[in-house]
């Protein structure tokens, strides 16, 4: 049986997906969360070999929650079934170690076969986000510029994100400063919305 974890923050979506997948044979669902910190504490619990996972969710993203399965050398191995079809997205997904990338109107049969090609140790993408990601820029932010990009995109102040990330107010200036540089864009709320259009944030 392969053990798989849901994580998905909207409730009919992830009581959908749930069920379809219980029609198979081959699979067990054996937890359900609806946002990244609870799906990564239940990781920890039950040990799941596959984890779908949205890419937006509250307290932690599916990307940061597949970084930390890596980081804690947790087995679970992440497919992300999503929206956001942006290349951006799904090369930051790549680097975080996720092994699938589908999209959510992919059919239950195209999912079921993701799943079983993941848990044999293959790859699975959806062929025209794997396409786009060859035409689609490189991501030109760091780290740091995304998380500053992404509290004022919410409308923050500099000061208020400089506490939140325990930076001076200066240098979230600066971060906010390459960001908008590098984009080429008029102001931070025009960064955010590039940057956001890209799948970078």
């Amino acid at each position: 049986m392969i053990r798989i974890l849901l994580a998905e923050d909207q409730a009919l979506v992830l009581g959908a997906m749930a069920a379809l997948l219980r029609l198979e044979a081959d699979f067990d669902v054996v937890g359900t969360a609806t946002n990244g910190r609870e799906a990564l504490d239940l990781c920890e619990r039950l040990r799941p070999d596959i984890v779908l996972t949205d890419v937006e969710m509250p307290l932690m993203t599916g990307l940061e929650l597949a970084a930390q399965l890596q980081e804690r050398r947790l087995a679970a191995k992440v497919i992300v079934v999503t929206t956001f079809g942006r290349s951006g997205y799904l090369r930051r997904a790549l680097e975080a170690g996720v092994r699938g990338y589908l999209l959510k109107d992919a059919p239950v049969d195209a999912l079921a076969a993701a799943i079983r090609a993941v848990h044999g140790g293959g790859r699975a993408i959806a062929p025209e986000l794997a396409l786009e990601s060859w035409s689609g820029g490189a991501d030109p932010l760091t780290e740091r510029e995304r998380q500053v990009l992404r509290l004022a995109g919410e409308g923050r102040a500099s000061a208020d994100i400089a506490r939140q990330v325990h930076l001076s107010e200066g240098t979230v200036r600066n971060y906010l400063s390459e960001a908008i540089s590098k984009l080429g864009a008029a102001n931070r709320v025009e960064a955010y919305r590039m940057a956001r259009d890209a799948g970078w944030l």
